[in-house]
């Protein structure tokens, strides 16, 4: 099993920076490049860019939590649940199918 993560394409970890603009200040994120091809697809699905997804994503979690102490973990953790939830989702479709 850890040759399917060990076998991964290393481009996949690579980390890329992009700057974004968060209640009107630019700030930098630095992410590896899975983690923006998710946050690029939730985005996409909210008719958003990645920059606009993480601005309205981290206004919601001020206005929230009223901090965001760091937001690169945030971001990551977010991914994290936005996978956690579509393989529930779809272990709860595949159930209902089988029953």
């Amino acid at each position: 099993m850890c040759h399917v993560y060990a076998s991964t394409d290393p481009q996949r970890y690579d980390s890329t920076t992009r700057s974004v603009r968060l209640q009107g200040c630019v700030t930098s994120v630095r992410l590896e490049n899975e983690f923006w091809e998710i946050l690029d697809g939730l985005a996409a699905g909210q008719g958003m860019s990645a920059g606009q997804f993480i601005s309205k994503l981290y206004g919601e979690v001020i206005a929230d939590k009223g901090d965001v102490p760091n937001l690169a973990s945030m971001l990551r953790v977010a991914c994290a649940v936005h996978l956690h939830i579509r393989n529930a989702t779809a272990a709860t479709d595949q159930g209902r199918q089988l029953a």
